[in-house]
């Protein structure tokens, strides 16, 4: 904000809103103390801190269980079993991928030399839409990779029938929706594979970490090689690999957070349902409805702001937030297409991604999690309500 004008300062006849100390999107949830503490003691009294521990091999055998599948393996990162899943398939030339995605699913592929095609999305799930990924697959498509964005599942069964019909390999970036069911079966036993994001700010965290869900026997085989530089034994190595091991301490803050993923999964819940009552009402504000018929983890409180309508661009309506210290995100901004290499690489691949381009300027995620209380949200949204109701005068102040 430029000069001294806060939402804050425009409040009338006392309805000033309370100060708000940091709300941030994606603060993370920590499950109980006592038990984390625990099992790191029991870790360190083992010594065996990584490669394939106690904690690791009980951790995945409790997500394989939870999510229903043969095989759920451990990995150091979000965005190296994306990397995995992808070699491990064979993945090469072309992939399909929706631009409106964290960026490390266009990464993934292009760190091995993949080229990402981007594909738009549809404009009421926000997910790969089937009906625009037939006419990107060229002679040099291997696969798709379709986005589960905001923990809702994409066209599962409509890219299953193009994959098969076309010859390629299709799994899913599950990075938002872990905990979350397609039909009511558990998000992880879809496709080849479905790779799962547990850094810090997603609702079920282990620190840092991911995980690759796959009920293919063989394709569970390589990935197991592949994570640990290819090693088939004590001092021998048959394949090509690198090192994505989790390690105990994040295993271990993982067991401690499975305990508690129904209660994180609950406070997200309520707290969407109060932003809804909240929200309600005020002019030019769209709260995205989950599907509840499904589980959901209610990570994100998204929300699509019309300029016109709320006197506000959604970008000068975040600068306001953050201004009183309420930490929206704008997402995707930019959308993976804007963002090098693929900018200088794709420069016109805009012309073929409205919905994706529309959103992109018009989403912003607003702050949940256990760290946010209903009074929280309450004053979040007396605040946007104030600064909508003075949308012009605060317009001039917004640099």
């Amino acid at each position: 904000m430029s000069g001294k004008t806060r939402v804050s300062d425009l409040a009338i006849n006392g309805a000033r809103p309370a100060y708000v100390s940091p709300l941030h999107v994606g603060c993370p949830n920590i499950g109980n103390r006592e038990t984390f503490l625990r099992c790191i003691n029991e870790v360190l009294d083992r010594r065996w801190l990584t490669n394939g521990g106690e904690c690791v091999q009980e951790f995945e055998q409790r997500l394989s269980k939870l999510l229903g599948v043969r095989h759920c393996i451990a990995i150091c990162n979000g965005t190296v079993a994306l990397e995995l899943a992808t070699r491990a398939l064979g993945l090469q030339g072309e992939v399909i991928v929706p631009s409106f995605t964290f960026v490390a699913t266009a990464h993934a592929l292009q760190w091995q030399g993949i080229t990402p095609v981007f594909c738009d999305v549809d404009p009421h799930t926000h997910t790969l839409d089937p009906r625009k990924v037939e006419p990107m697959i060229t002679p040099r498509t291997t696969g798709i990779i379709g986005v589960h964005v905001w923990g809702q599942a994409c066209a599962i069964e409509a890219l299953t029938e193009i994959a098969q019909r076309r010859s390629l390999k299709l799994m899913f970036d599950a990075a938002h929706a872990f905990g979350c069911t397609h039909n009511g079966r558990m998000i992880g036993s879809f496709g080849e594979a479905e790779v799962f994001s547990f850094h810090a700010t997603k609702v079920f965290n282990t620190l840092e970490g991911g995980a690759i869900a796959t009920n293919n026997d063989e394709l569970a085989r390589k990935i197991r090689l592949m994570k640990n530089f290819g090693f088939t034994d004590y001092d021998r190595v048959d394949y090509i690999g690198t090192n994505g091991k989790m390690n105990e301490i994040s295993a271990a803050m993982g067991l401690t957070n499975l305990e508690s993923l129904d209660e994180f999964m609950a406070v997200n819940r309520r707290n969407h349902e109060t932003y809804r009552r909240e929200l309600a009402g005020i002019p030019g504000l769209s709260l995205f409805v989950y599907n509840q018929k499904e589980r959901n983890n209610h990570q994100y409180v998204v929300v699509e702001v019309d300029a016109e309508k709320a006197g506000l661009s959604r970008n000068n309506l975040v600068r306001i937030l953050h201004a009183e210290n309420i930490l929206a995100r704008r997402y995707f901004h930019p959308a993976c297409h804007r963002m090098e290499p693929y900018r200088s690489c794709f420069p016109h691949a805009g012309l073929l991604l409205p919905e994706t381009e529309r959103l992109s300027e018009h989403i912003m995620c607003l702050p949940t999690g256990t760290a946010v209380s209903e009074n929280d949200i309450a004053t979040v949204c007396s605040i946007i309500r104030l600064a909508i109701r003075h949308a012009k005068e605060l317009t001039k102040h917004v640099s």
